[in-house]
Parts: C-alpha cells; structure tokens; sequence
C-alpha cells in the first residue's frame, strides 16, 4: 500500500519534472522569429502546441499544490465534495485528485 508519504514525494517530484518542461517550453517561446513566412506559419504552429502544453502545466501544478496543502492540513485522500475517503487506487492513477470516483463523475 502506498504511503502519504510517498504520494507527497512523488508528488514532489512531478511538480519538479514539470517546472524544468515549463522553463524548457518558456526559454522555446522567447526565441526570436524567422522573416521568412512560410517559416514563419510553421513556427507559429509550434507555438501553440507549446502554448498549450505550457497551459496544461500550469493547470497541473496547481492541482499538486493543492494536494500538497492538502497532506500538509491532513486531509488528502478525502473527496472536497462529499467528504467520503478517496480509494488508494483512485490515488495511485491521480494522486493529485480532490474528488471521489462519484463525484468526480459528476463533474
């Protein structure tokens, strides 16, 4: 059975591979443009997909924040709607949840 412990460092550990993939996606962001246009479109392509991808990490990492704070407060692994215990298996495939298999369903 997985520890809260090891949820929390696994957790961690996320929240670092995705803070480097942010600055990565960042640092790809701020290099300057080619003059040429059809170049230009491709770029411009490739910028939204790293837009995008840089959005979604941002989304999660709020998600582990808030499963961090919520370890810190003692109440991970319980459901924010209902208040019924989130299920370990649930956890292990989103350890970063803050909702109860029913609920999040109905969401």
């Amino acid at each position: 059975m997985t520890t809260i412990k090891d949820r929390k460092a696994a957790l961690l550990k996320r929240l670092s591979e995705l803070d480097s993939r942010l600055h990565a996606i960042e640092s790809e962001l701020d290099e300057p443009t080619t003059k040429d246009w059809d170049d230009a479109a491709t770029e411009r392509e490739g910028e939204e997909v790293l837009e995008h991808l840089g959005a979604a990490g941002q989304n999660e990492i709020k998600r582990i924040r808030a499963a961090l704070k919520r370890i810190r407060e003692g109440d991970y692994g319980i459901c924010v709607e209902c208040g019924d215990e989130i299920s370990s298996e649930r956890l292990d495939v989103l350890p970063d949840t803050p909702f109860c298999k029913a609920c999040a369903a109905s969401h």
